[in-house]
């Protein structure tokens, strides 16, 4: 399976996992592995967000975009580095670059409603008074992604031969982040740096992303071979990618594979893409530190110990929204 390289990426049915049939759930874990050794990525079916939920989502998002940039700034909170509410347009860049991405975005945190010590890690959600809708639709969708992100990390901890829980707790109350983005369209082409793409090469910060269906194409995956692959989400997939803290912690026995939005063509950049993705974090506390079963004489280890915490402090430098 290695040495395979796909031409898209692996379609997987989350059912096969939770079925309670051993053969379909170790079927499913074999096959979700080599995904990840190979190219990093899988569609999944058979989730647990409905395509109405999202698409409720994706409307509301579009109201809110909507608004005059003025009324969207009202949600843009100082010193919080980008980690609740709105962030502005070109605010964010591909780590190793300096021109700023053509998207705009907003963030909806975890919340913490029990007396868990780590909600003093976690800044208050920021909610539009503009789009009263929007509080209820997002945390219904990132409760159902969180619920599906477990299940599928507890499908990466069997691969691994670890406990099938072992990620629940790192999880629990994880610093994970719903990120509703508008790549707004572009009347001018000519009066946006020449290198400006809607999202430059890069890999995620987290263990794992899910992605809901994007509104436009776009979304393309850099393949071992040095081949760009586009990825479309199906209806009723969900595209979950591996992050750099997984690939970390697996020493790169599990890929976080790069990943690119390219501009449409140049007659298409007035119109406008949404995408939702959801980024899995653990606990800041989690030892990224590489698996003893990953490392040995031909997989020496490649990085120095960190928390995710840290390394997360470490990335938002590194992408422009801490300073």
């Amino acid at each position: 399976m290695a040495d395979i390289l796909f031409d898209e990426i692996p379609s997987l049915d989350l059912a096969d996992f939770t079925s309670g049939d051993p053969h379909r759930k170790n079927k499913f874990v074999q096959q979700l592995g080599d995904a990840y050794n190979n190219i990093g990525f899988v569609a999944i079916k058979n989730h647990y967000l409905p395509d109405e939920l999202s698409a409720t989502l994706y409307s509301t998002i579009k109201k809110f975009y909507a608004l005059p940039d003025a009324v969207k700034q009202k949600y843009e909170i100082p010193g919080l580095a980008g980690q609740r509410g709105y962030i502005g347009k070109g605010k964010e860049h591909a780590k190793g670059r300096n021109t700023g991405d053509l998207k705009e975005f907003y963030h909806v945190g975890q919340e913490v409603l029990d007396n868990d010590p780590i909600k003093k890690e976690y800044p208050d959600n920021v909610w539009p008074a503009e789009i009263p809708e929007f509080k209820e639709i997002a945390l219904e969708v990132y409760g159902r992604l969180q619920k599906t992100g477990v299940q599928m990390l507890r499908a990466i901890a069997l691969y691994l031969n670890l406990p099938e829980d072992y990620f629940d707790a790192k999880v629990h109350h994880g610093n994970s982040i719903l990120r509703p983005i508008h790549y707004f369209p572009i009347e001018d082409p000519d009066s946006v740096p020449e290198d400006a793409v809607r999202a430059a090469e890069h890999g995620d910060i987290n263990l794992i992303t899910l992605l809901m269906g994007a509104s436009a194409d776009g979304l393309q995956v850099l393949r071992r071979d040095g081949k760009w692959i586009p990825i479309t989400a199906l209806p009723e997939q969900l595209v979950v990618n591996v992050g750099d803290m997984l690939e970390r912690l697996t020493n790169k026995k599990l890929k976080s594979t790069i990943h690119r939005v390219v501009n449409p063509p140049r007659h298409l950049m007035n119109t406008p893409r949404y995408s939702i993705p959801f980024f899995m974090h653990p606990r800041s506390e989690m030892d990224l530190t590489a698996l003893p079963s990953c490392v040995d004489a031909q997989h020496p280890k490649l990085w120095d110990d960190i928390t995710a915490g840290e390394f997360l402090n470490q990335r938002l430098r590194e992408i422009g929204l801490k300073k």
